[in-house]
C-alpha cells in the first residue's frame, strides 16, 4: 500500500518549498487518492512506470518526469524573477510547485500495469489525464488556480485562459517531452 509518508518522501524536495502546509498536504492527498483509485500498490511500480505511452521514454519514469517538470517550471519562474527589472505579472511559487507536482496526477488513472506491462487503462481511453487529474485534485479541495494548471498543461489548454503558472508548467513539460519525440522520429540533431 502506498502511504502518505512514501508520497512525502518521493516529492520531499519540492513539497518542502511549498510555504502553505495545508496546500502541501492537499497535494499529497491528491496523489494518494490517485494511487487508490488507479489501483497502485507500490512506489516501485510508480518508479518503473513510463511517464508517457506516446513515445519511448528511454527509461525516464513517471516520478522522475514529475520532479523534472516541477523543477523546470521553478527554473523558468526564477529566471524571470531574477532577470526582469519589473515583473509584468506575479508568479505564485506555492501554486507553481503544487501544479508541477500535480500536473500528471491523472496518469495514475490513465495508465495501468497488467502482467508487468504498462498500458492505457479503460479510464485512460475514456478520459485524458489533464481532465482526470483535475477531478482528482478537486476532490481533495485543491484551489481552482491549481486546477487550471492541471487542466491546461497539455493540449486541452490550447486557447484557454490560464494562470501564469500553467504556462510555466506547460513549457517545462514539453521541454522534457518534445526531445524524446524528436529522438524517436530521428529529428533530434545530436
Amino acid at each position: 500500500m502506498i502511504s502518505k509518508e512514501s508520497i512525502q518522501t518521493l516529492f520531499k524536495a519540492q513539497l518542502d518549498q511549498i510555504k502553505d502546509a495545508k496546500l502541501a498536504e492537499k497535494v499529497v492527498e491528491a496523489w494518494l487518492l490517485g494511487c487508490e483509485q488507479g489501483g497502485w500498490k507500490t512506489i516501485e511500480d510508480l518508479e518503473k512506470m513510463p511517464f508517457t505511452l506516446i513515445t519511448d521514454t528511454k527509461g525516464i519514469n513517471f516520478i522522475e518526469h514529475t520532479i523534472a517538470v516541477t523543477e523546470g517550471a521553478i527554473g523558468l519562474a526564477k529566471a524571470q524573477l531574477q532577470s526582469y527589472k519589473e515583473m509584468p505579472y506575479k508568479i505564485d511559487m506555492d501554486r507553481l510547485i503544487a501544479g508541477g507536482i500535480l500536473h500528471d496526477v491523472g496518469k495514475l488513472l490513465e495508465i495501468e500495469k497488467v502482467d508487468q506491462v504498462y498500458q492505457k487503462s479503460r479510464n485512460g481511453n475514456c478520459i485524458r489525464h489533464p481532465i482526470s487529474g483535475t477531478v482528482l485534485a478537486a476532490q481533495v479541495g485543491i484551489p481552482q488556480e491549481i486546477l487550471n494548471i492541471i487542466a491546461c498543461h497539455s493540449k486541452e489548454g490550447d486557447g484557454r485562459p490560464k494562470v501564469i503558472e500553467a504556462v510555466l508548467v506547460h513549457q517545462a513539460d514539453f521541454a522534457l517531452f518534445d526531445p524524446l519525440t524528436l529522438l524517436k522520429e530521428n529529428k533530434l540533431i545530436l
